[in-house]
């Protein structure tokens, strides 16, 4: 297959799809709530000749999409989730919410899951053109921010039948990941006490907030001995009321651990409880260690990495125009005073074969790749140091930078799937380097099997 027949076609169809981009920014639906940006995909899809199910996984807004017969059979990882607090007018440069309190896309998962879509779109196009066999599958996953979703979906086996998986995300950069995200971990943490008259019978209450201080401070102690790629997060949700003459009974707070493996964040995880079990102990309180969710880390292939990167190489980058570049100087503007030499940055980074440079964040991707390669990369939507889940990136969520941004991750995305459909050995060699790096262990899901969608769902929103 020619795969300029499918980077030509996004070219012409653009349009269409920088209006479901647009249409999903509009929407701006949070963690498992994306009921409306679902079905906006998903007649997409049908009108595109796809077979659609929704509601995959015991997820309501998670769905397959699914187009051919045969091998190899290609998946598409596509993100519509939004997050909260975060609502945003479209092109402007000061911070000006479009409602109070309302919700915006600050990691950029409208441009996310319909340049993934894009990718599905171009190999199902160049694949009927020229009568090849071969299945592409596009999964609408919810719920990335703060909800696992992919998790979910790989404990459920949604991605076992994938001989490989690509996605893309919005940076500031057009590159390959220097090294896998981390894994990660969200527990609740619930201390009970007993209350009473702080001045008068302090000796008859148990301080649930003492509970939660003296945790916190073991935590605080233990990042002197933990590794130095690891992180730990946490924001108390319950401080027990407010009335300093209670003793308090009841503290919460939420924790978020990350760690470069899996195995190492297992560790990690136990050394926190028991922390938290200890504050306990000292206080006379009881604590509820509650799991939410988990997500694992990404297993770099280098095998379809530089499949991927070679493409990134040769299809045009995205070009600044005179507007594009205004209105970036405006944004860069609202994060440092001192203007770069270039506000955007459209280079292609070198890529890091070793993939030895852990990227400090987690991705439910990462469970993905655990099932089968993966592959994905990064492309430049925003300014110069625009920072995801700010404002800022979601004022720029609809530019005109921002869709050709978006169409050149569509064109790579797409580019790569049919070269990886041209050449099987592409296909044997990321399995045999997915098995090697994770020691021929089958995929173990993070999230326990008592931790269901529907409790998480009660639980984050």
């Amino acid at each position: 297959m020619d795969k300029q027949t499918a980077i030509r076609y996004l070219e012409e169809r653009a349009a269409d799809f920088y209006a479901l981009s647009d249409k999903v920014w509009d929407h701006a639906e949070i963690r498992f709530g994306e009921k409306q940006s679902a079905q906006d995909y998903a007649a997409f899809l049908e009108a595109e000749g796809f077979a659609v199910t929704v509601g995959i996984a015991r997820l309501k807004t998670a769905f397959r999409a699914e187009w051919g017969s045969g091998k190899p059979v290609i998946g598409f990882l596509g993100e519509y989730d939004a997050l909260a607090g975060l609502s945003q007018k479209a092109g402007v440069a000061v911070k000006e919410a479009l409602e109070n309190g309302g919700n915006g896309h600050g990691c950029g998962h409208n441009l996310l899951g319909v340049g993934a879509l894009m990718g599905a779109v171009g190999l199902k196009h160049a694949l009927e053109a020229e009568g090849k066999p071969g299945t592409v599958v596009f999964f609408g996953c919810p719920a990335e921010e703060g909800g696992s979703g992919k998790t979910f979906m790989a404990r459920e086996g949604c991605f076992d039948q994938l001989d490989a998986a690509f996605s893309w995300h919005p940076d500031t950069r057009n590159m390959m990941p220097p090294g896998p995200v981390l894994a990660n971990d969200v527990i609740r943490y619930s201390f009970t006490g007993k209350a009473s008259h702080a001045a008068a019978a302090p000796e008859a209450g148990r301080s649930a907030l003492d509970a939660l201080e003296l945790m916190n401070i073991g935590v605080q102690f233990l990042r002197e001995h933990m590794p130095s790629t690891a992180r730990i997060h946490y924001a108390i949700t319950d401080a027990g009321g407010n009335s300093p003459n209670i003793v308090q009974p009841h503290a919460s707070a939420l924790y978020q651990i990350r760690a470069p493996f899996a195995p190492e964040l297992a560790q990690l995880l136990e050394r926190v409880n028991n922390i938290a079990r200890g504050a306990a102990l000292m206080t006379d309180t009881q604590v509820e260690i509650r799991f939410l969710k988990g997500t694992s880390n990404t297993v770099l292939i280098p095998a379809l990495d530089e499949v991927m990167y070679n493409n990134m190489c040769e299809i045009p980058n995205p070009v600044a125009h005179a507007q594009d570049l205004a209105f970036a100087d405006e944004i860069v503007k609202t994060q440092n005073p001192e203007l770069p030499e270039n506000a955007f940055d459209l280079r292609v980074k070198p890529f890091n074969k070793a993939g030895n440079v852990p990227i400090p964040g987690s991705s439910d991707t990462g469970d993905v790749s655990w099932v089968c390669p993966v592959s994905q990369c990064a492309a430049s939507t925003w300014p110069v140091g625009t920072a995801a889940h700010t404002w800022q990136a979601v004022a720029c969520g609809k530019s005109d930078f921002a869709h050709r941004g978006m169409l050149y991750a569509g064109q790579v995305l797409a580019a790569t799937a049919v070269d990886v459909c041209n050449r099987p050995e592409i296909l044997a060699e990321a399995w045999k380097q997915l098995k090697e790096k994770t020691g021929n262990q089958p995929y173990h899901c993070p999230i326990p099997p008592e931790i269901t969608p529907e409790l998480l769902e009660s639980e984050t929103t």
